[in-house]
């Protein structure tokens, strides 16, 4: 299982915060490339960056900040938060991004996503962000009326290359996986889907791989990480 740590942007800063309310962030760090370089040196393979004001606003707003981590490391990130657009996931790209993560589109325009998909293949992943069995979209500040499992299924076969399923009700919350949750989209659709919003705990990772059924490929690792519940050194043990 893969463990993507995150980096959360909100201007310009390193936050944590709660259900995706940019109003309760926590700083944790000033500088994204310190909090990236930290993460790389603690042994992770993949960093997970969030542009917060930009999933609300549409468009990149922490744009220094994400150039700054990819000129401080060289393990391979991915970044979500207001692409919506081809010129903006090309850009990215040629910025050196591995992986493009696209949610909003995902639900308004999903034939962006596919033509994304074939023009980066393995390059681009659906972020499916979940509040009350519903996905909510534009920086969680809107909610449609799909679930889940209709909008991972609208990608079978386009090439995408992960599903990040973020359960929102748990986000920032230190609660513990819903694994079922997160269990049952994995089965319904073959693209891989990654685990986010509430780990608490190494118990967490435990029983995300120990779940019968098709494989959680990976986890997202966020305030249990900044608040030192949980180390990387141990996480990555119980996920190999």
């Amino acid at each position: 299982m893969i463990l993507y740590p995150a980096i959360d942007l909100k201007d310009g800063q390193c936050v944590r915060v709660v259900h995706g309310d940019l109003s309760t962030a926590t700083v944790f760090n000033t500088s994204p490339g310190d909090q990236a370089r930290t993460w790389a040196d603690g042994g992770f393979h993949w960093i997970h960056v969030v542009d917060l004001n930009g999933a609300v606003s549409g468009k990149a707003v922490n744009q220094a900040a994400v150039e700054e981590i990819l000129s401080a490391v060289s393990v391979p990130v991915q970044l979500g938060g207001g692409i919506r657009s081809m010129a903006d996931i090309e850009g990215w790209i040629e910025a050196g991004v591995s992986r493009v993560i696209l949610g909003t589109v995902a639900v308004r325009q999903p034939e962006i996503v596919r033509e994304a998909a074939r023009a980066w293949p393995e390059q681009i992943a659906v972020s499916v962000d979940v509040r009350k069995g519903k996905v909510a979209v534009q920086g969680w500040t809107e909610d449609s009326d799909l679930d889940a499992i209709t909008v991972a299924k609208r990608f079978e076969d386009v090439g995408v290359s992960a599903l990040i399923i973020t359960d929102i009700d748990r986000d920032g919350t230190v609660m513990g996986f819903n694994v079922e949750a997160f269990g049952a989209i994995a089965d319904a659709v073959s693209i891989p889907v990654i685990a986010a919003g509430g780990l608490a705990t190494i118990d967490d990772i435990v029983r995300l791989k120990a779940r019968k059924g098709t494989r959680i490929a990976g986890a997202v690792l966020g305030r249990a990480l900044y608040n030192g519940a949980i180390t990387p050194a141990e996480a990555l043990q119980v996920a190999a």
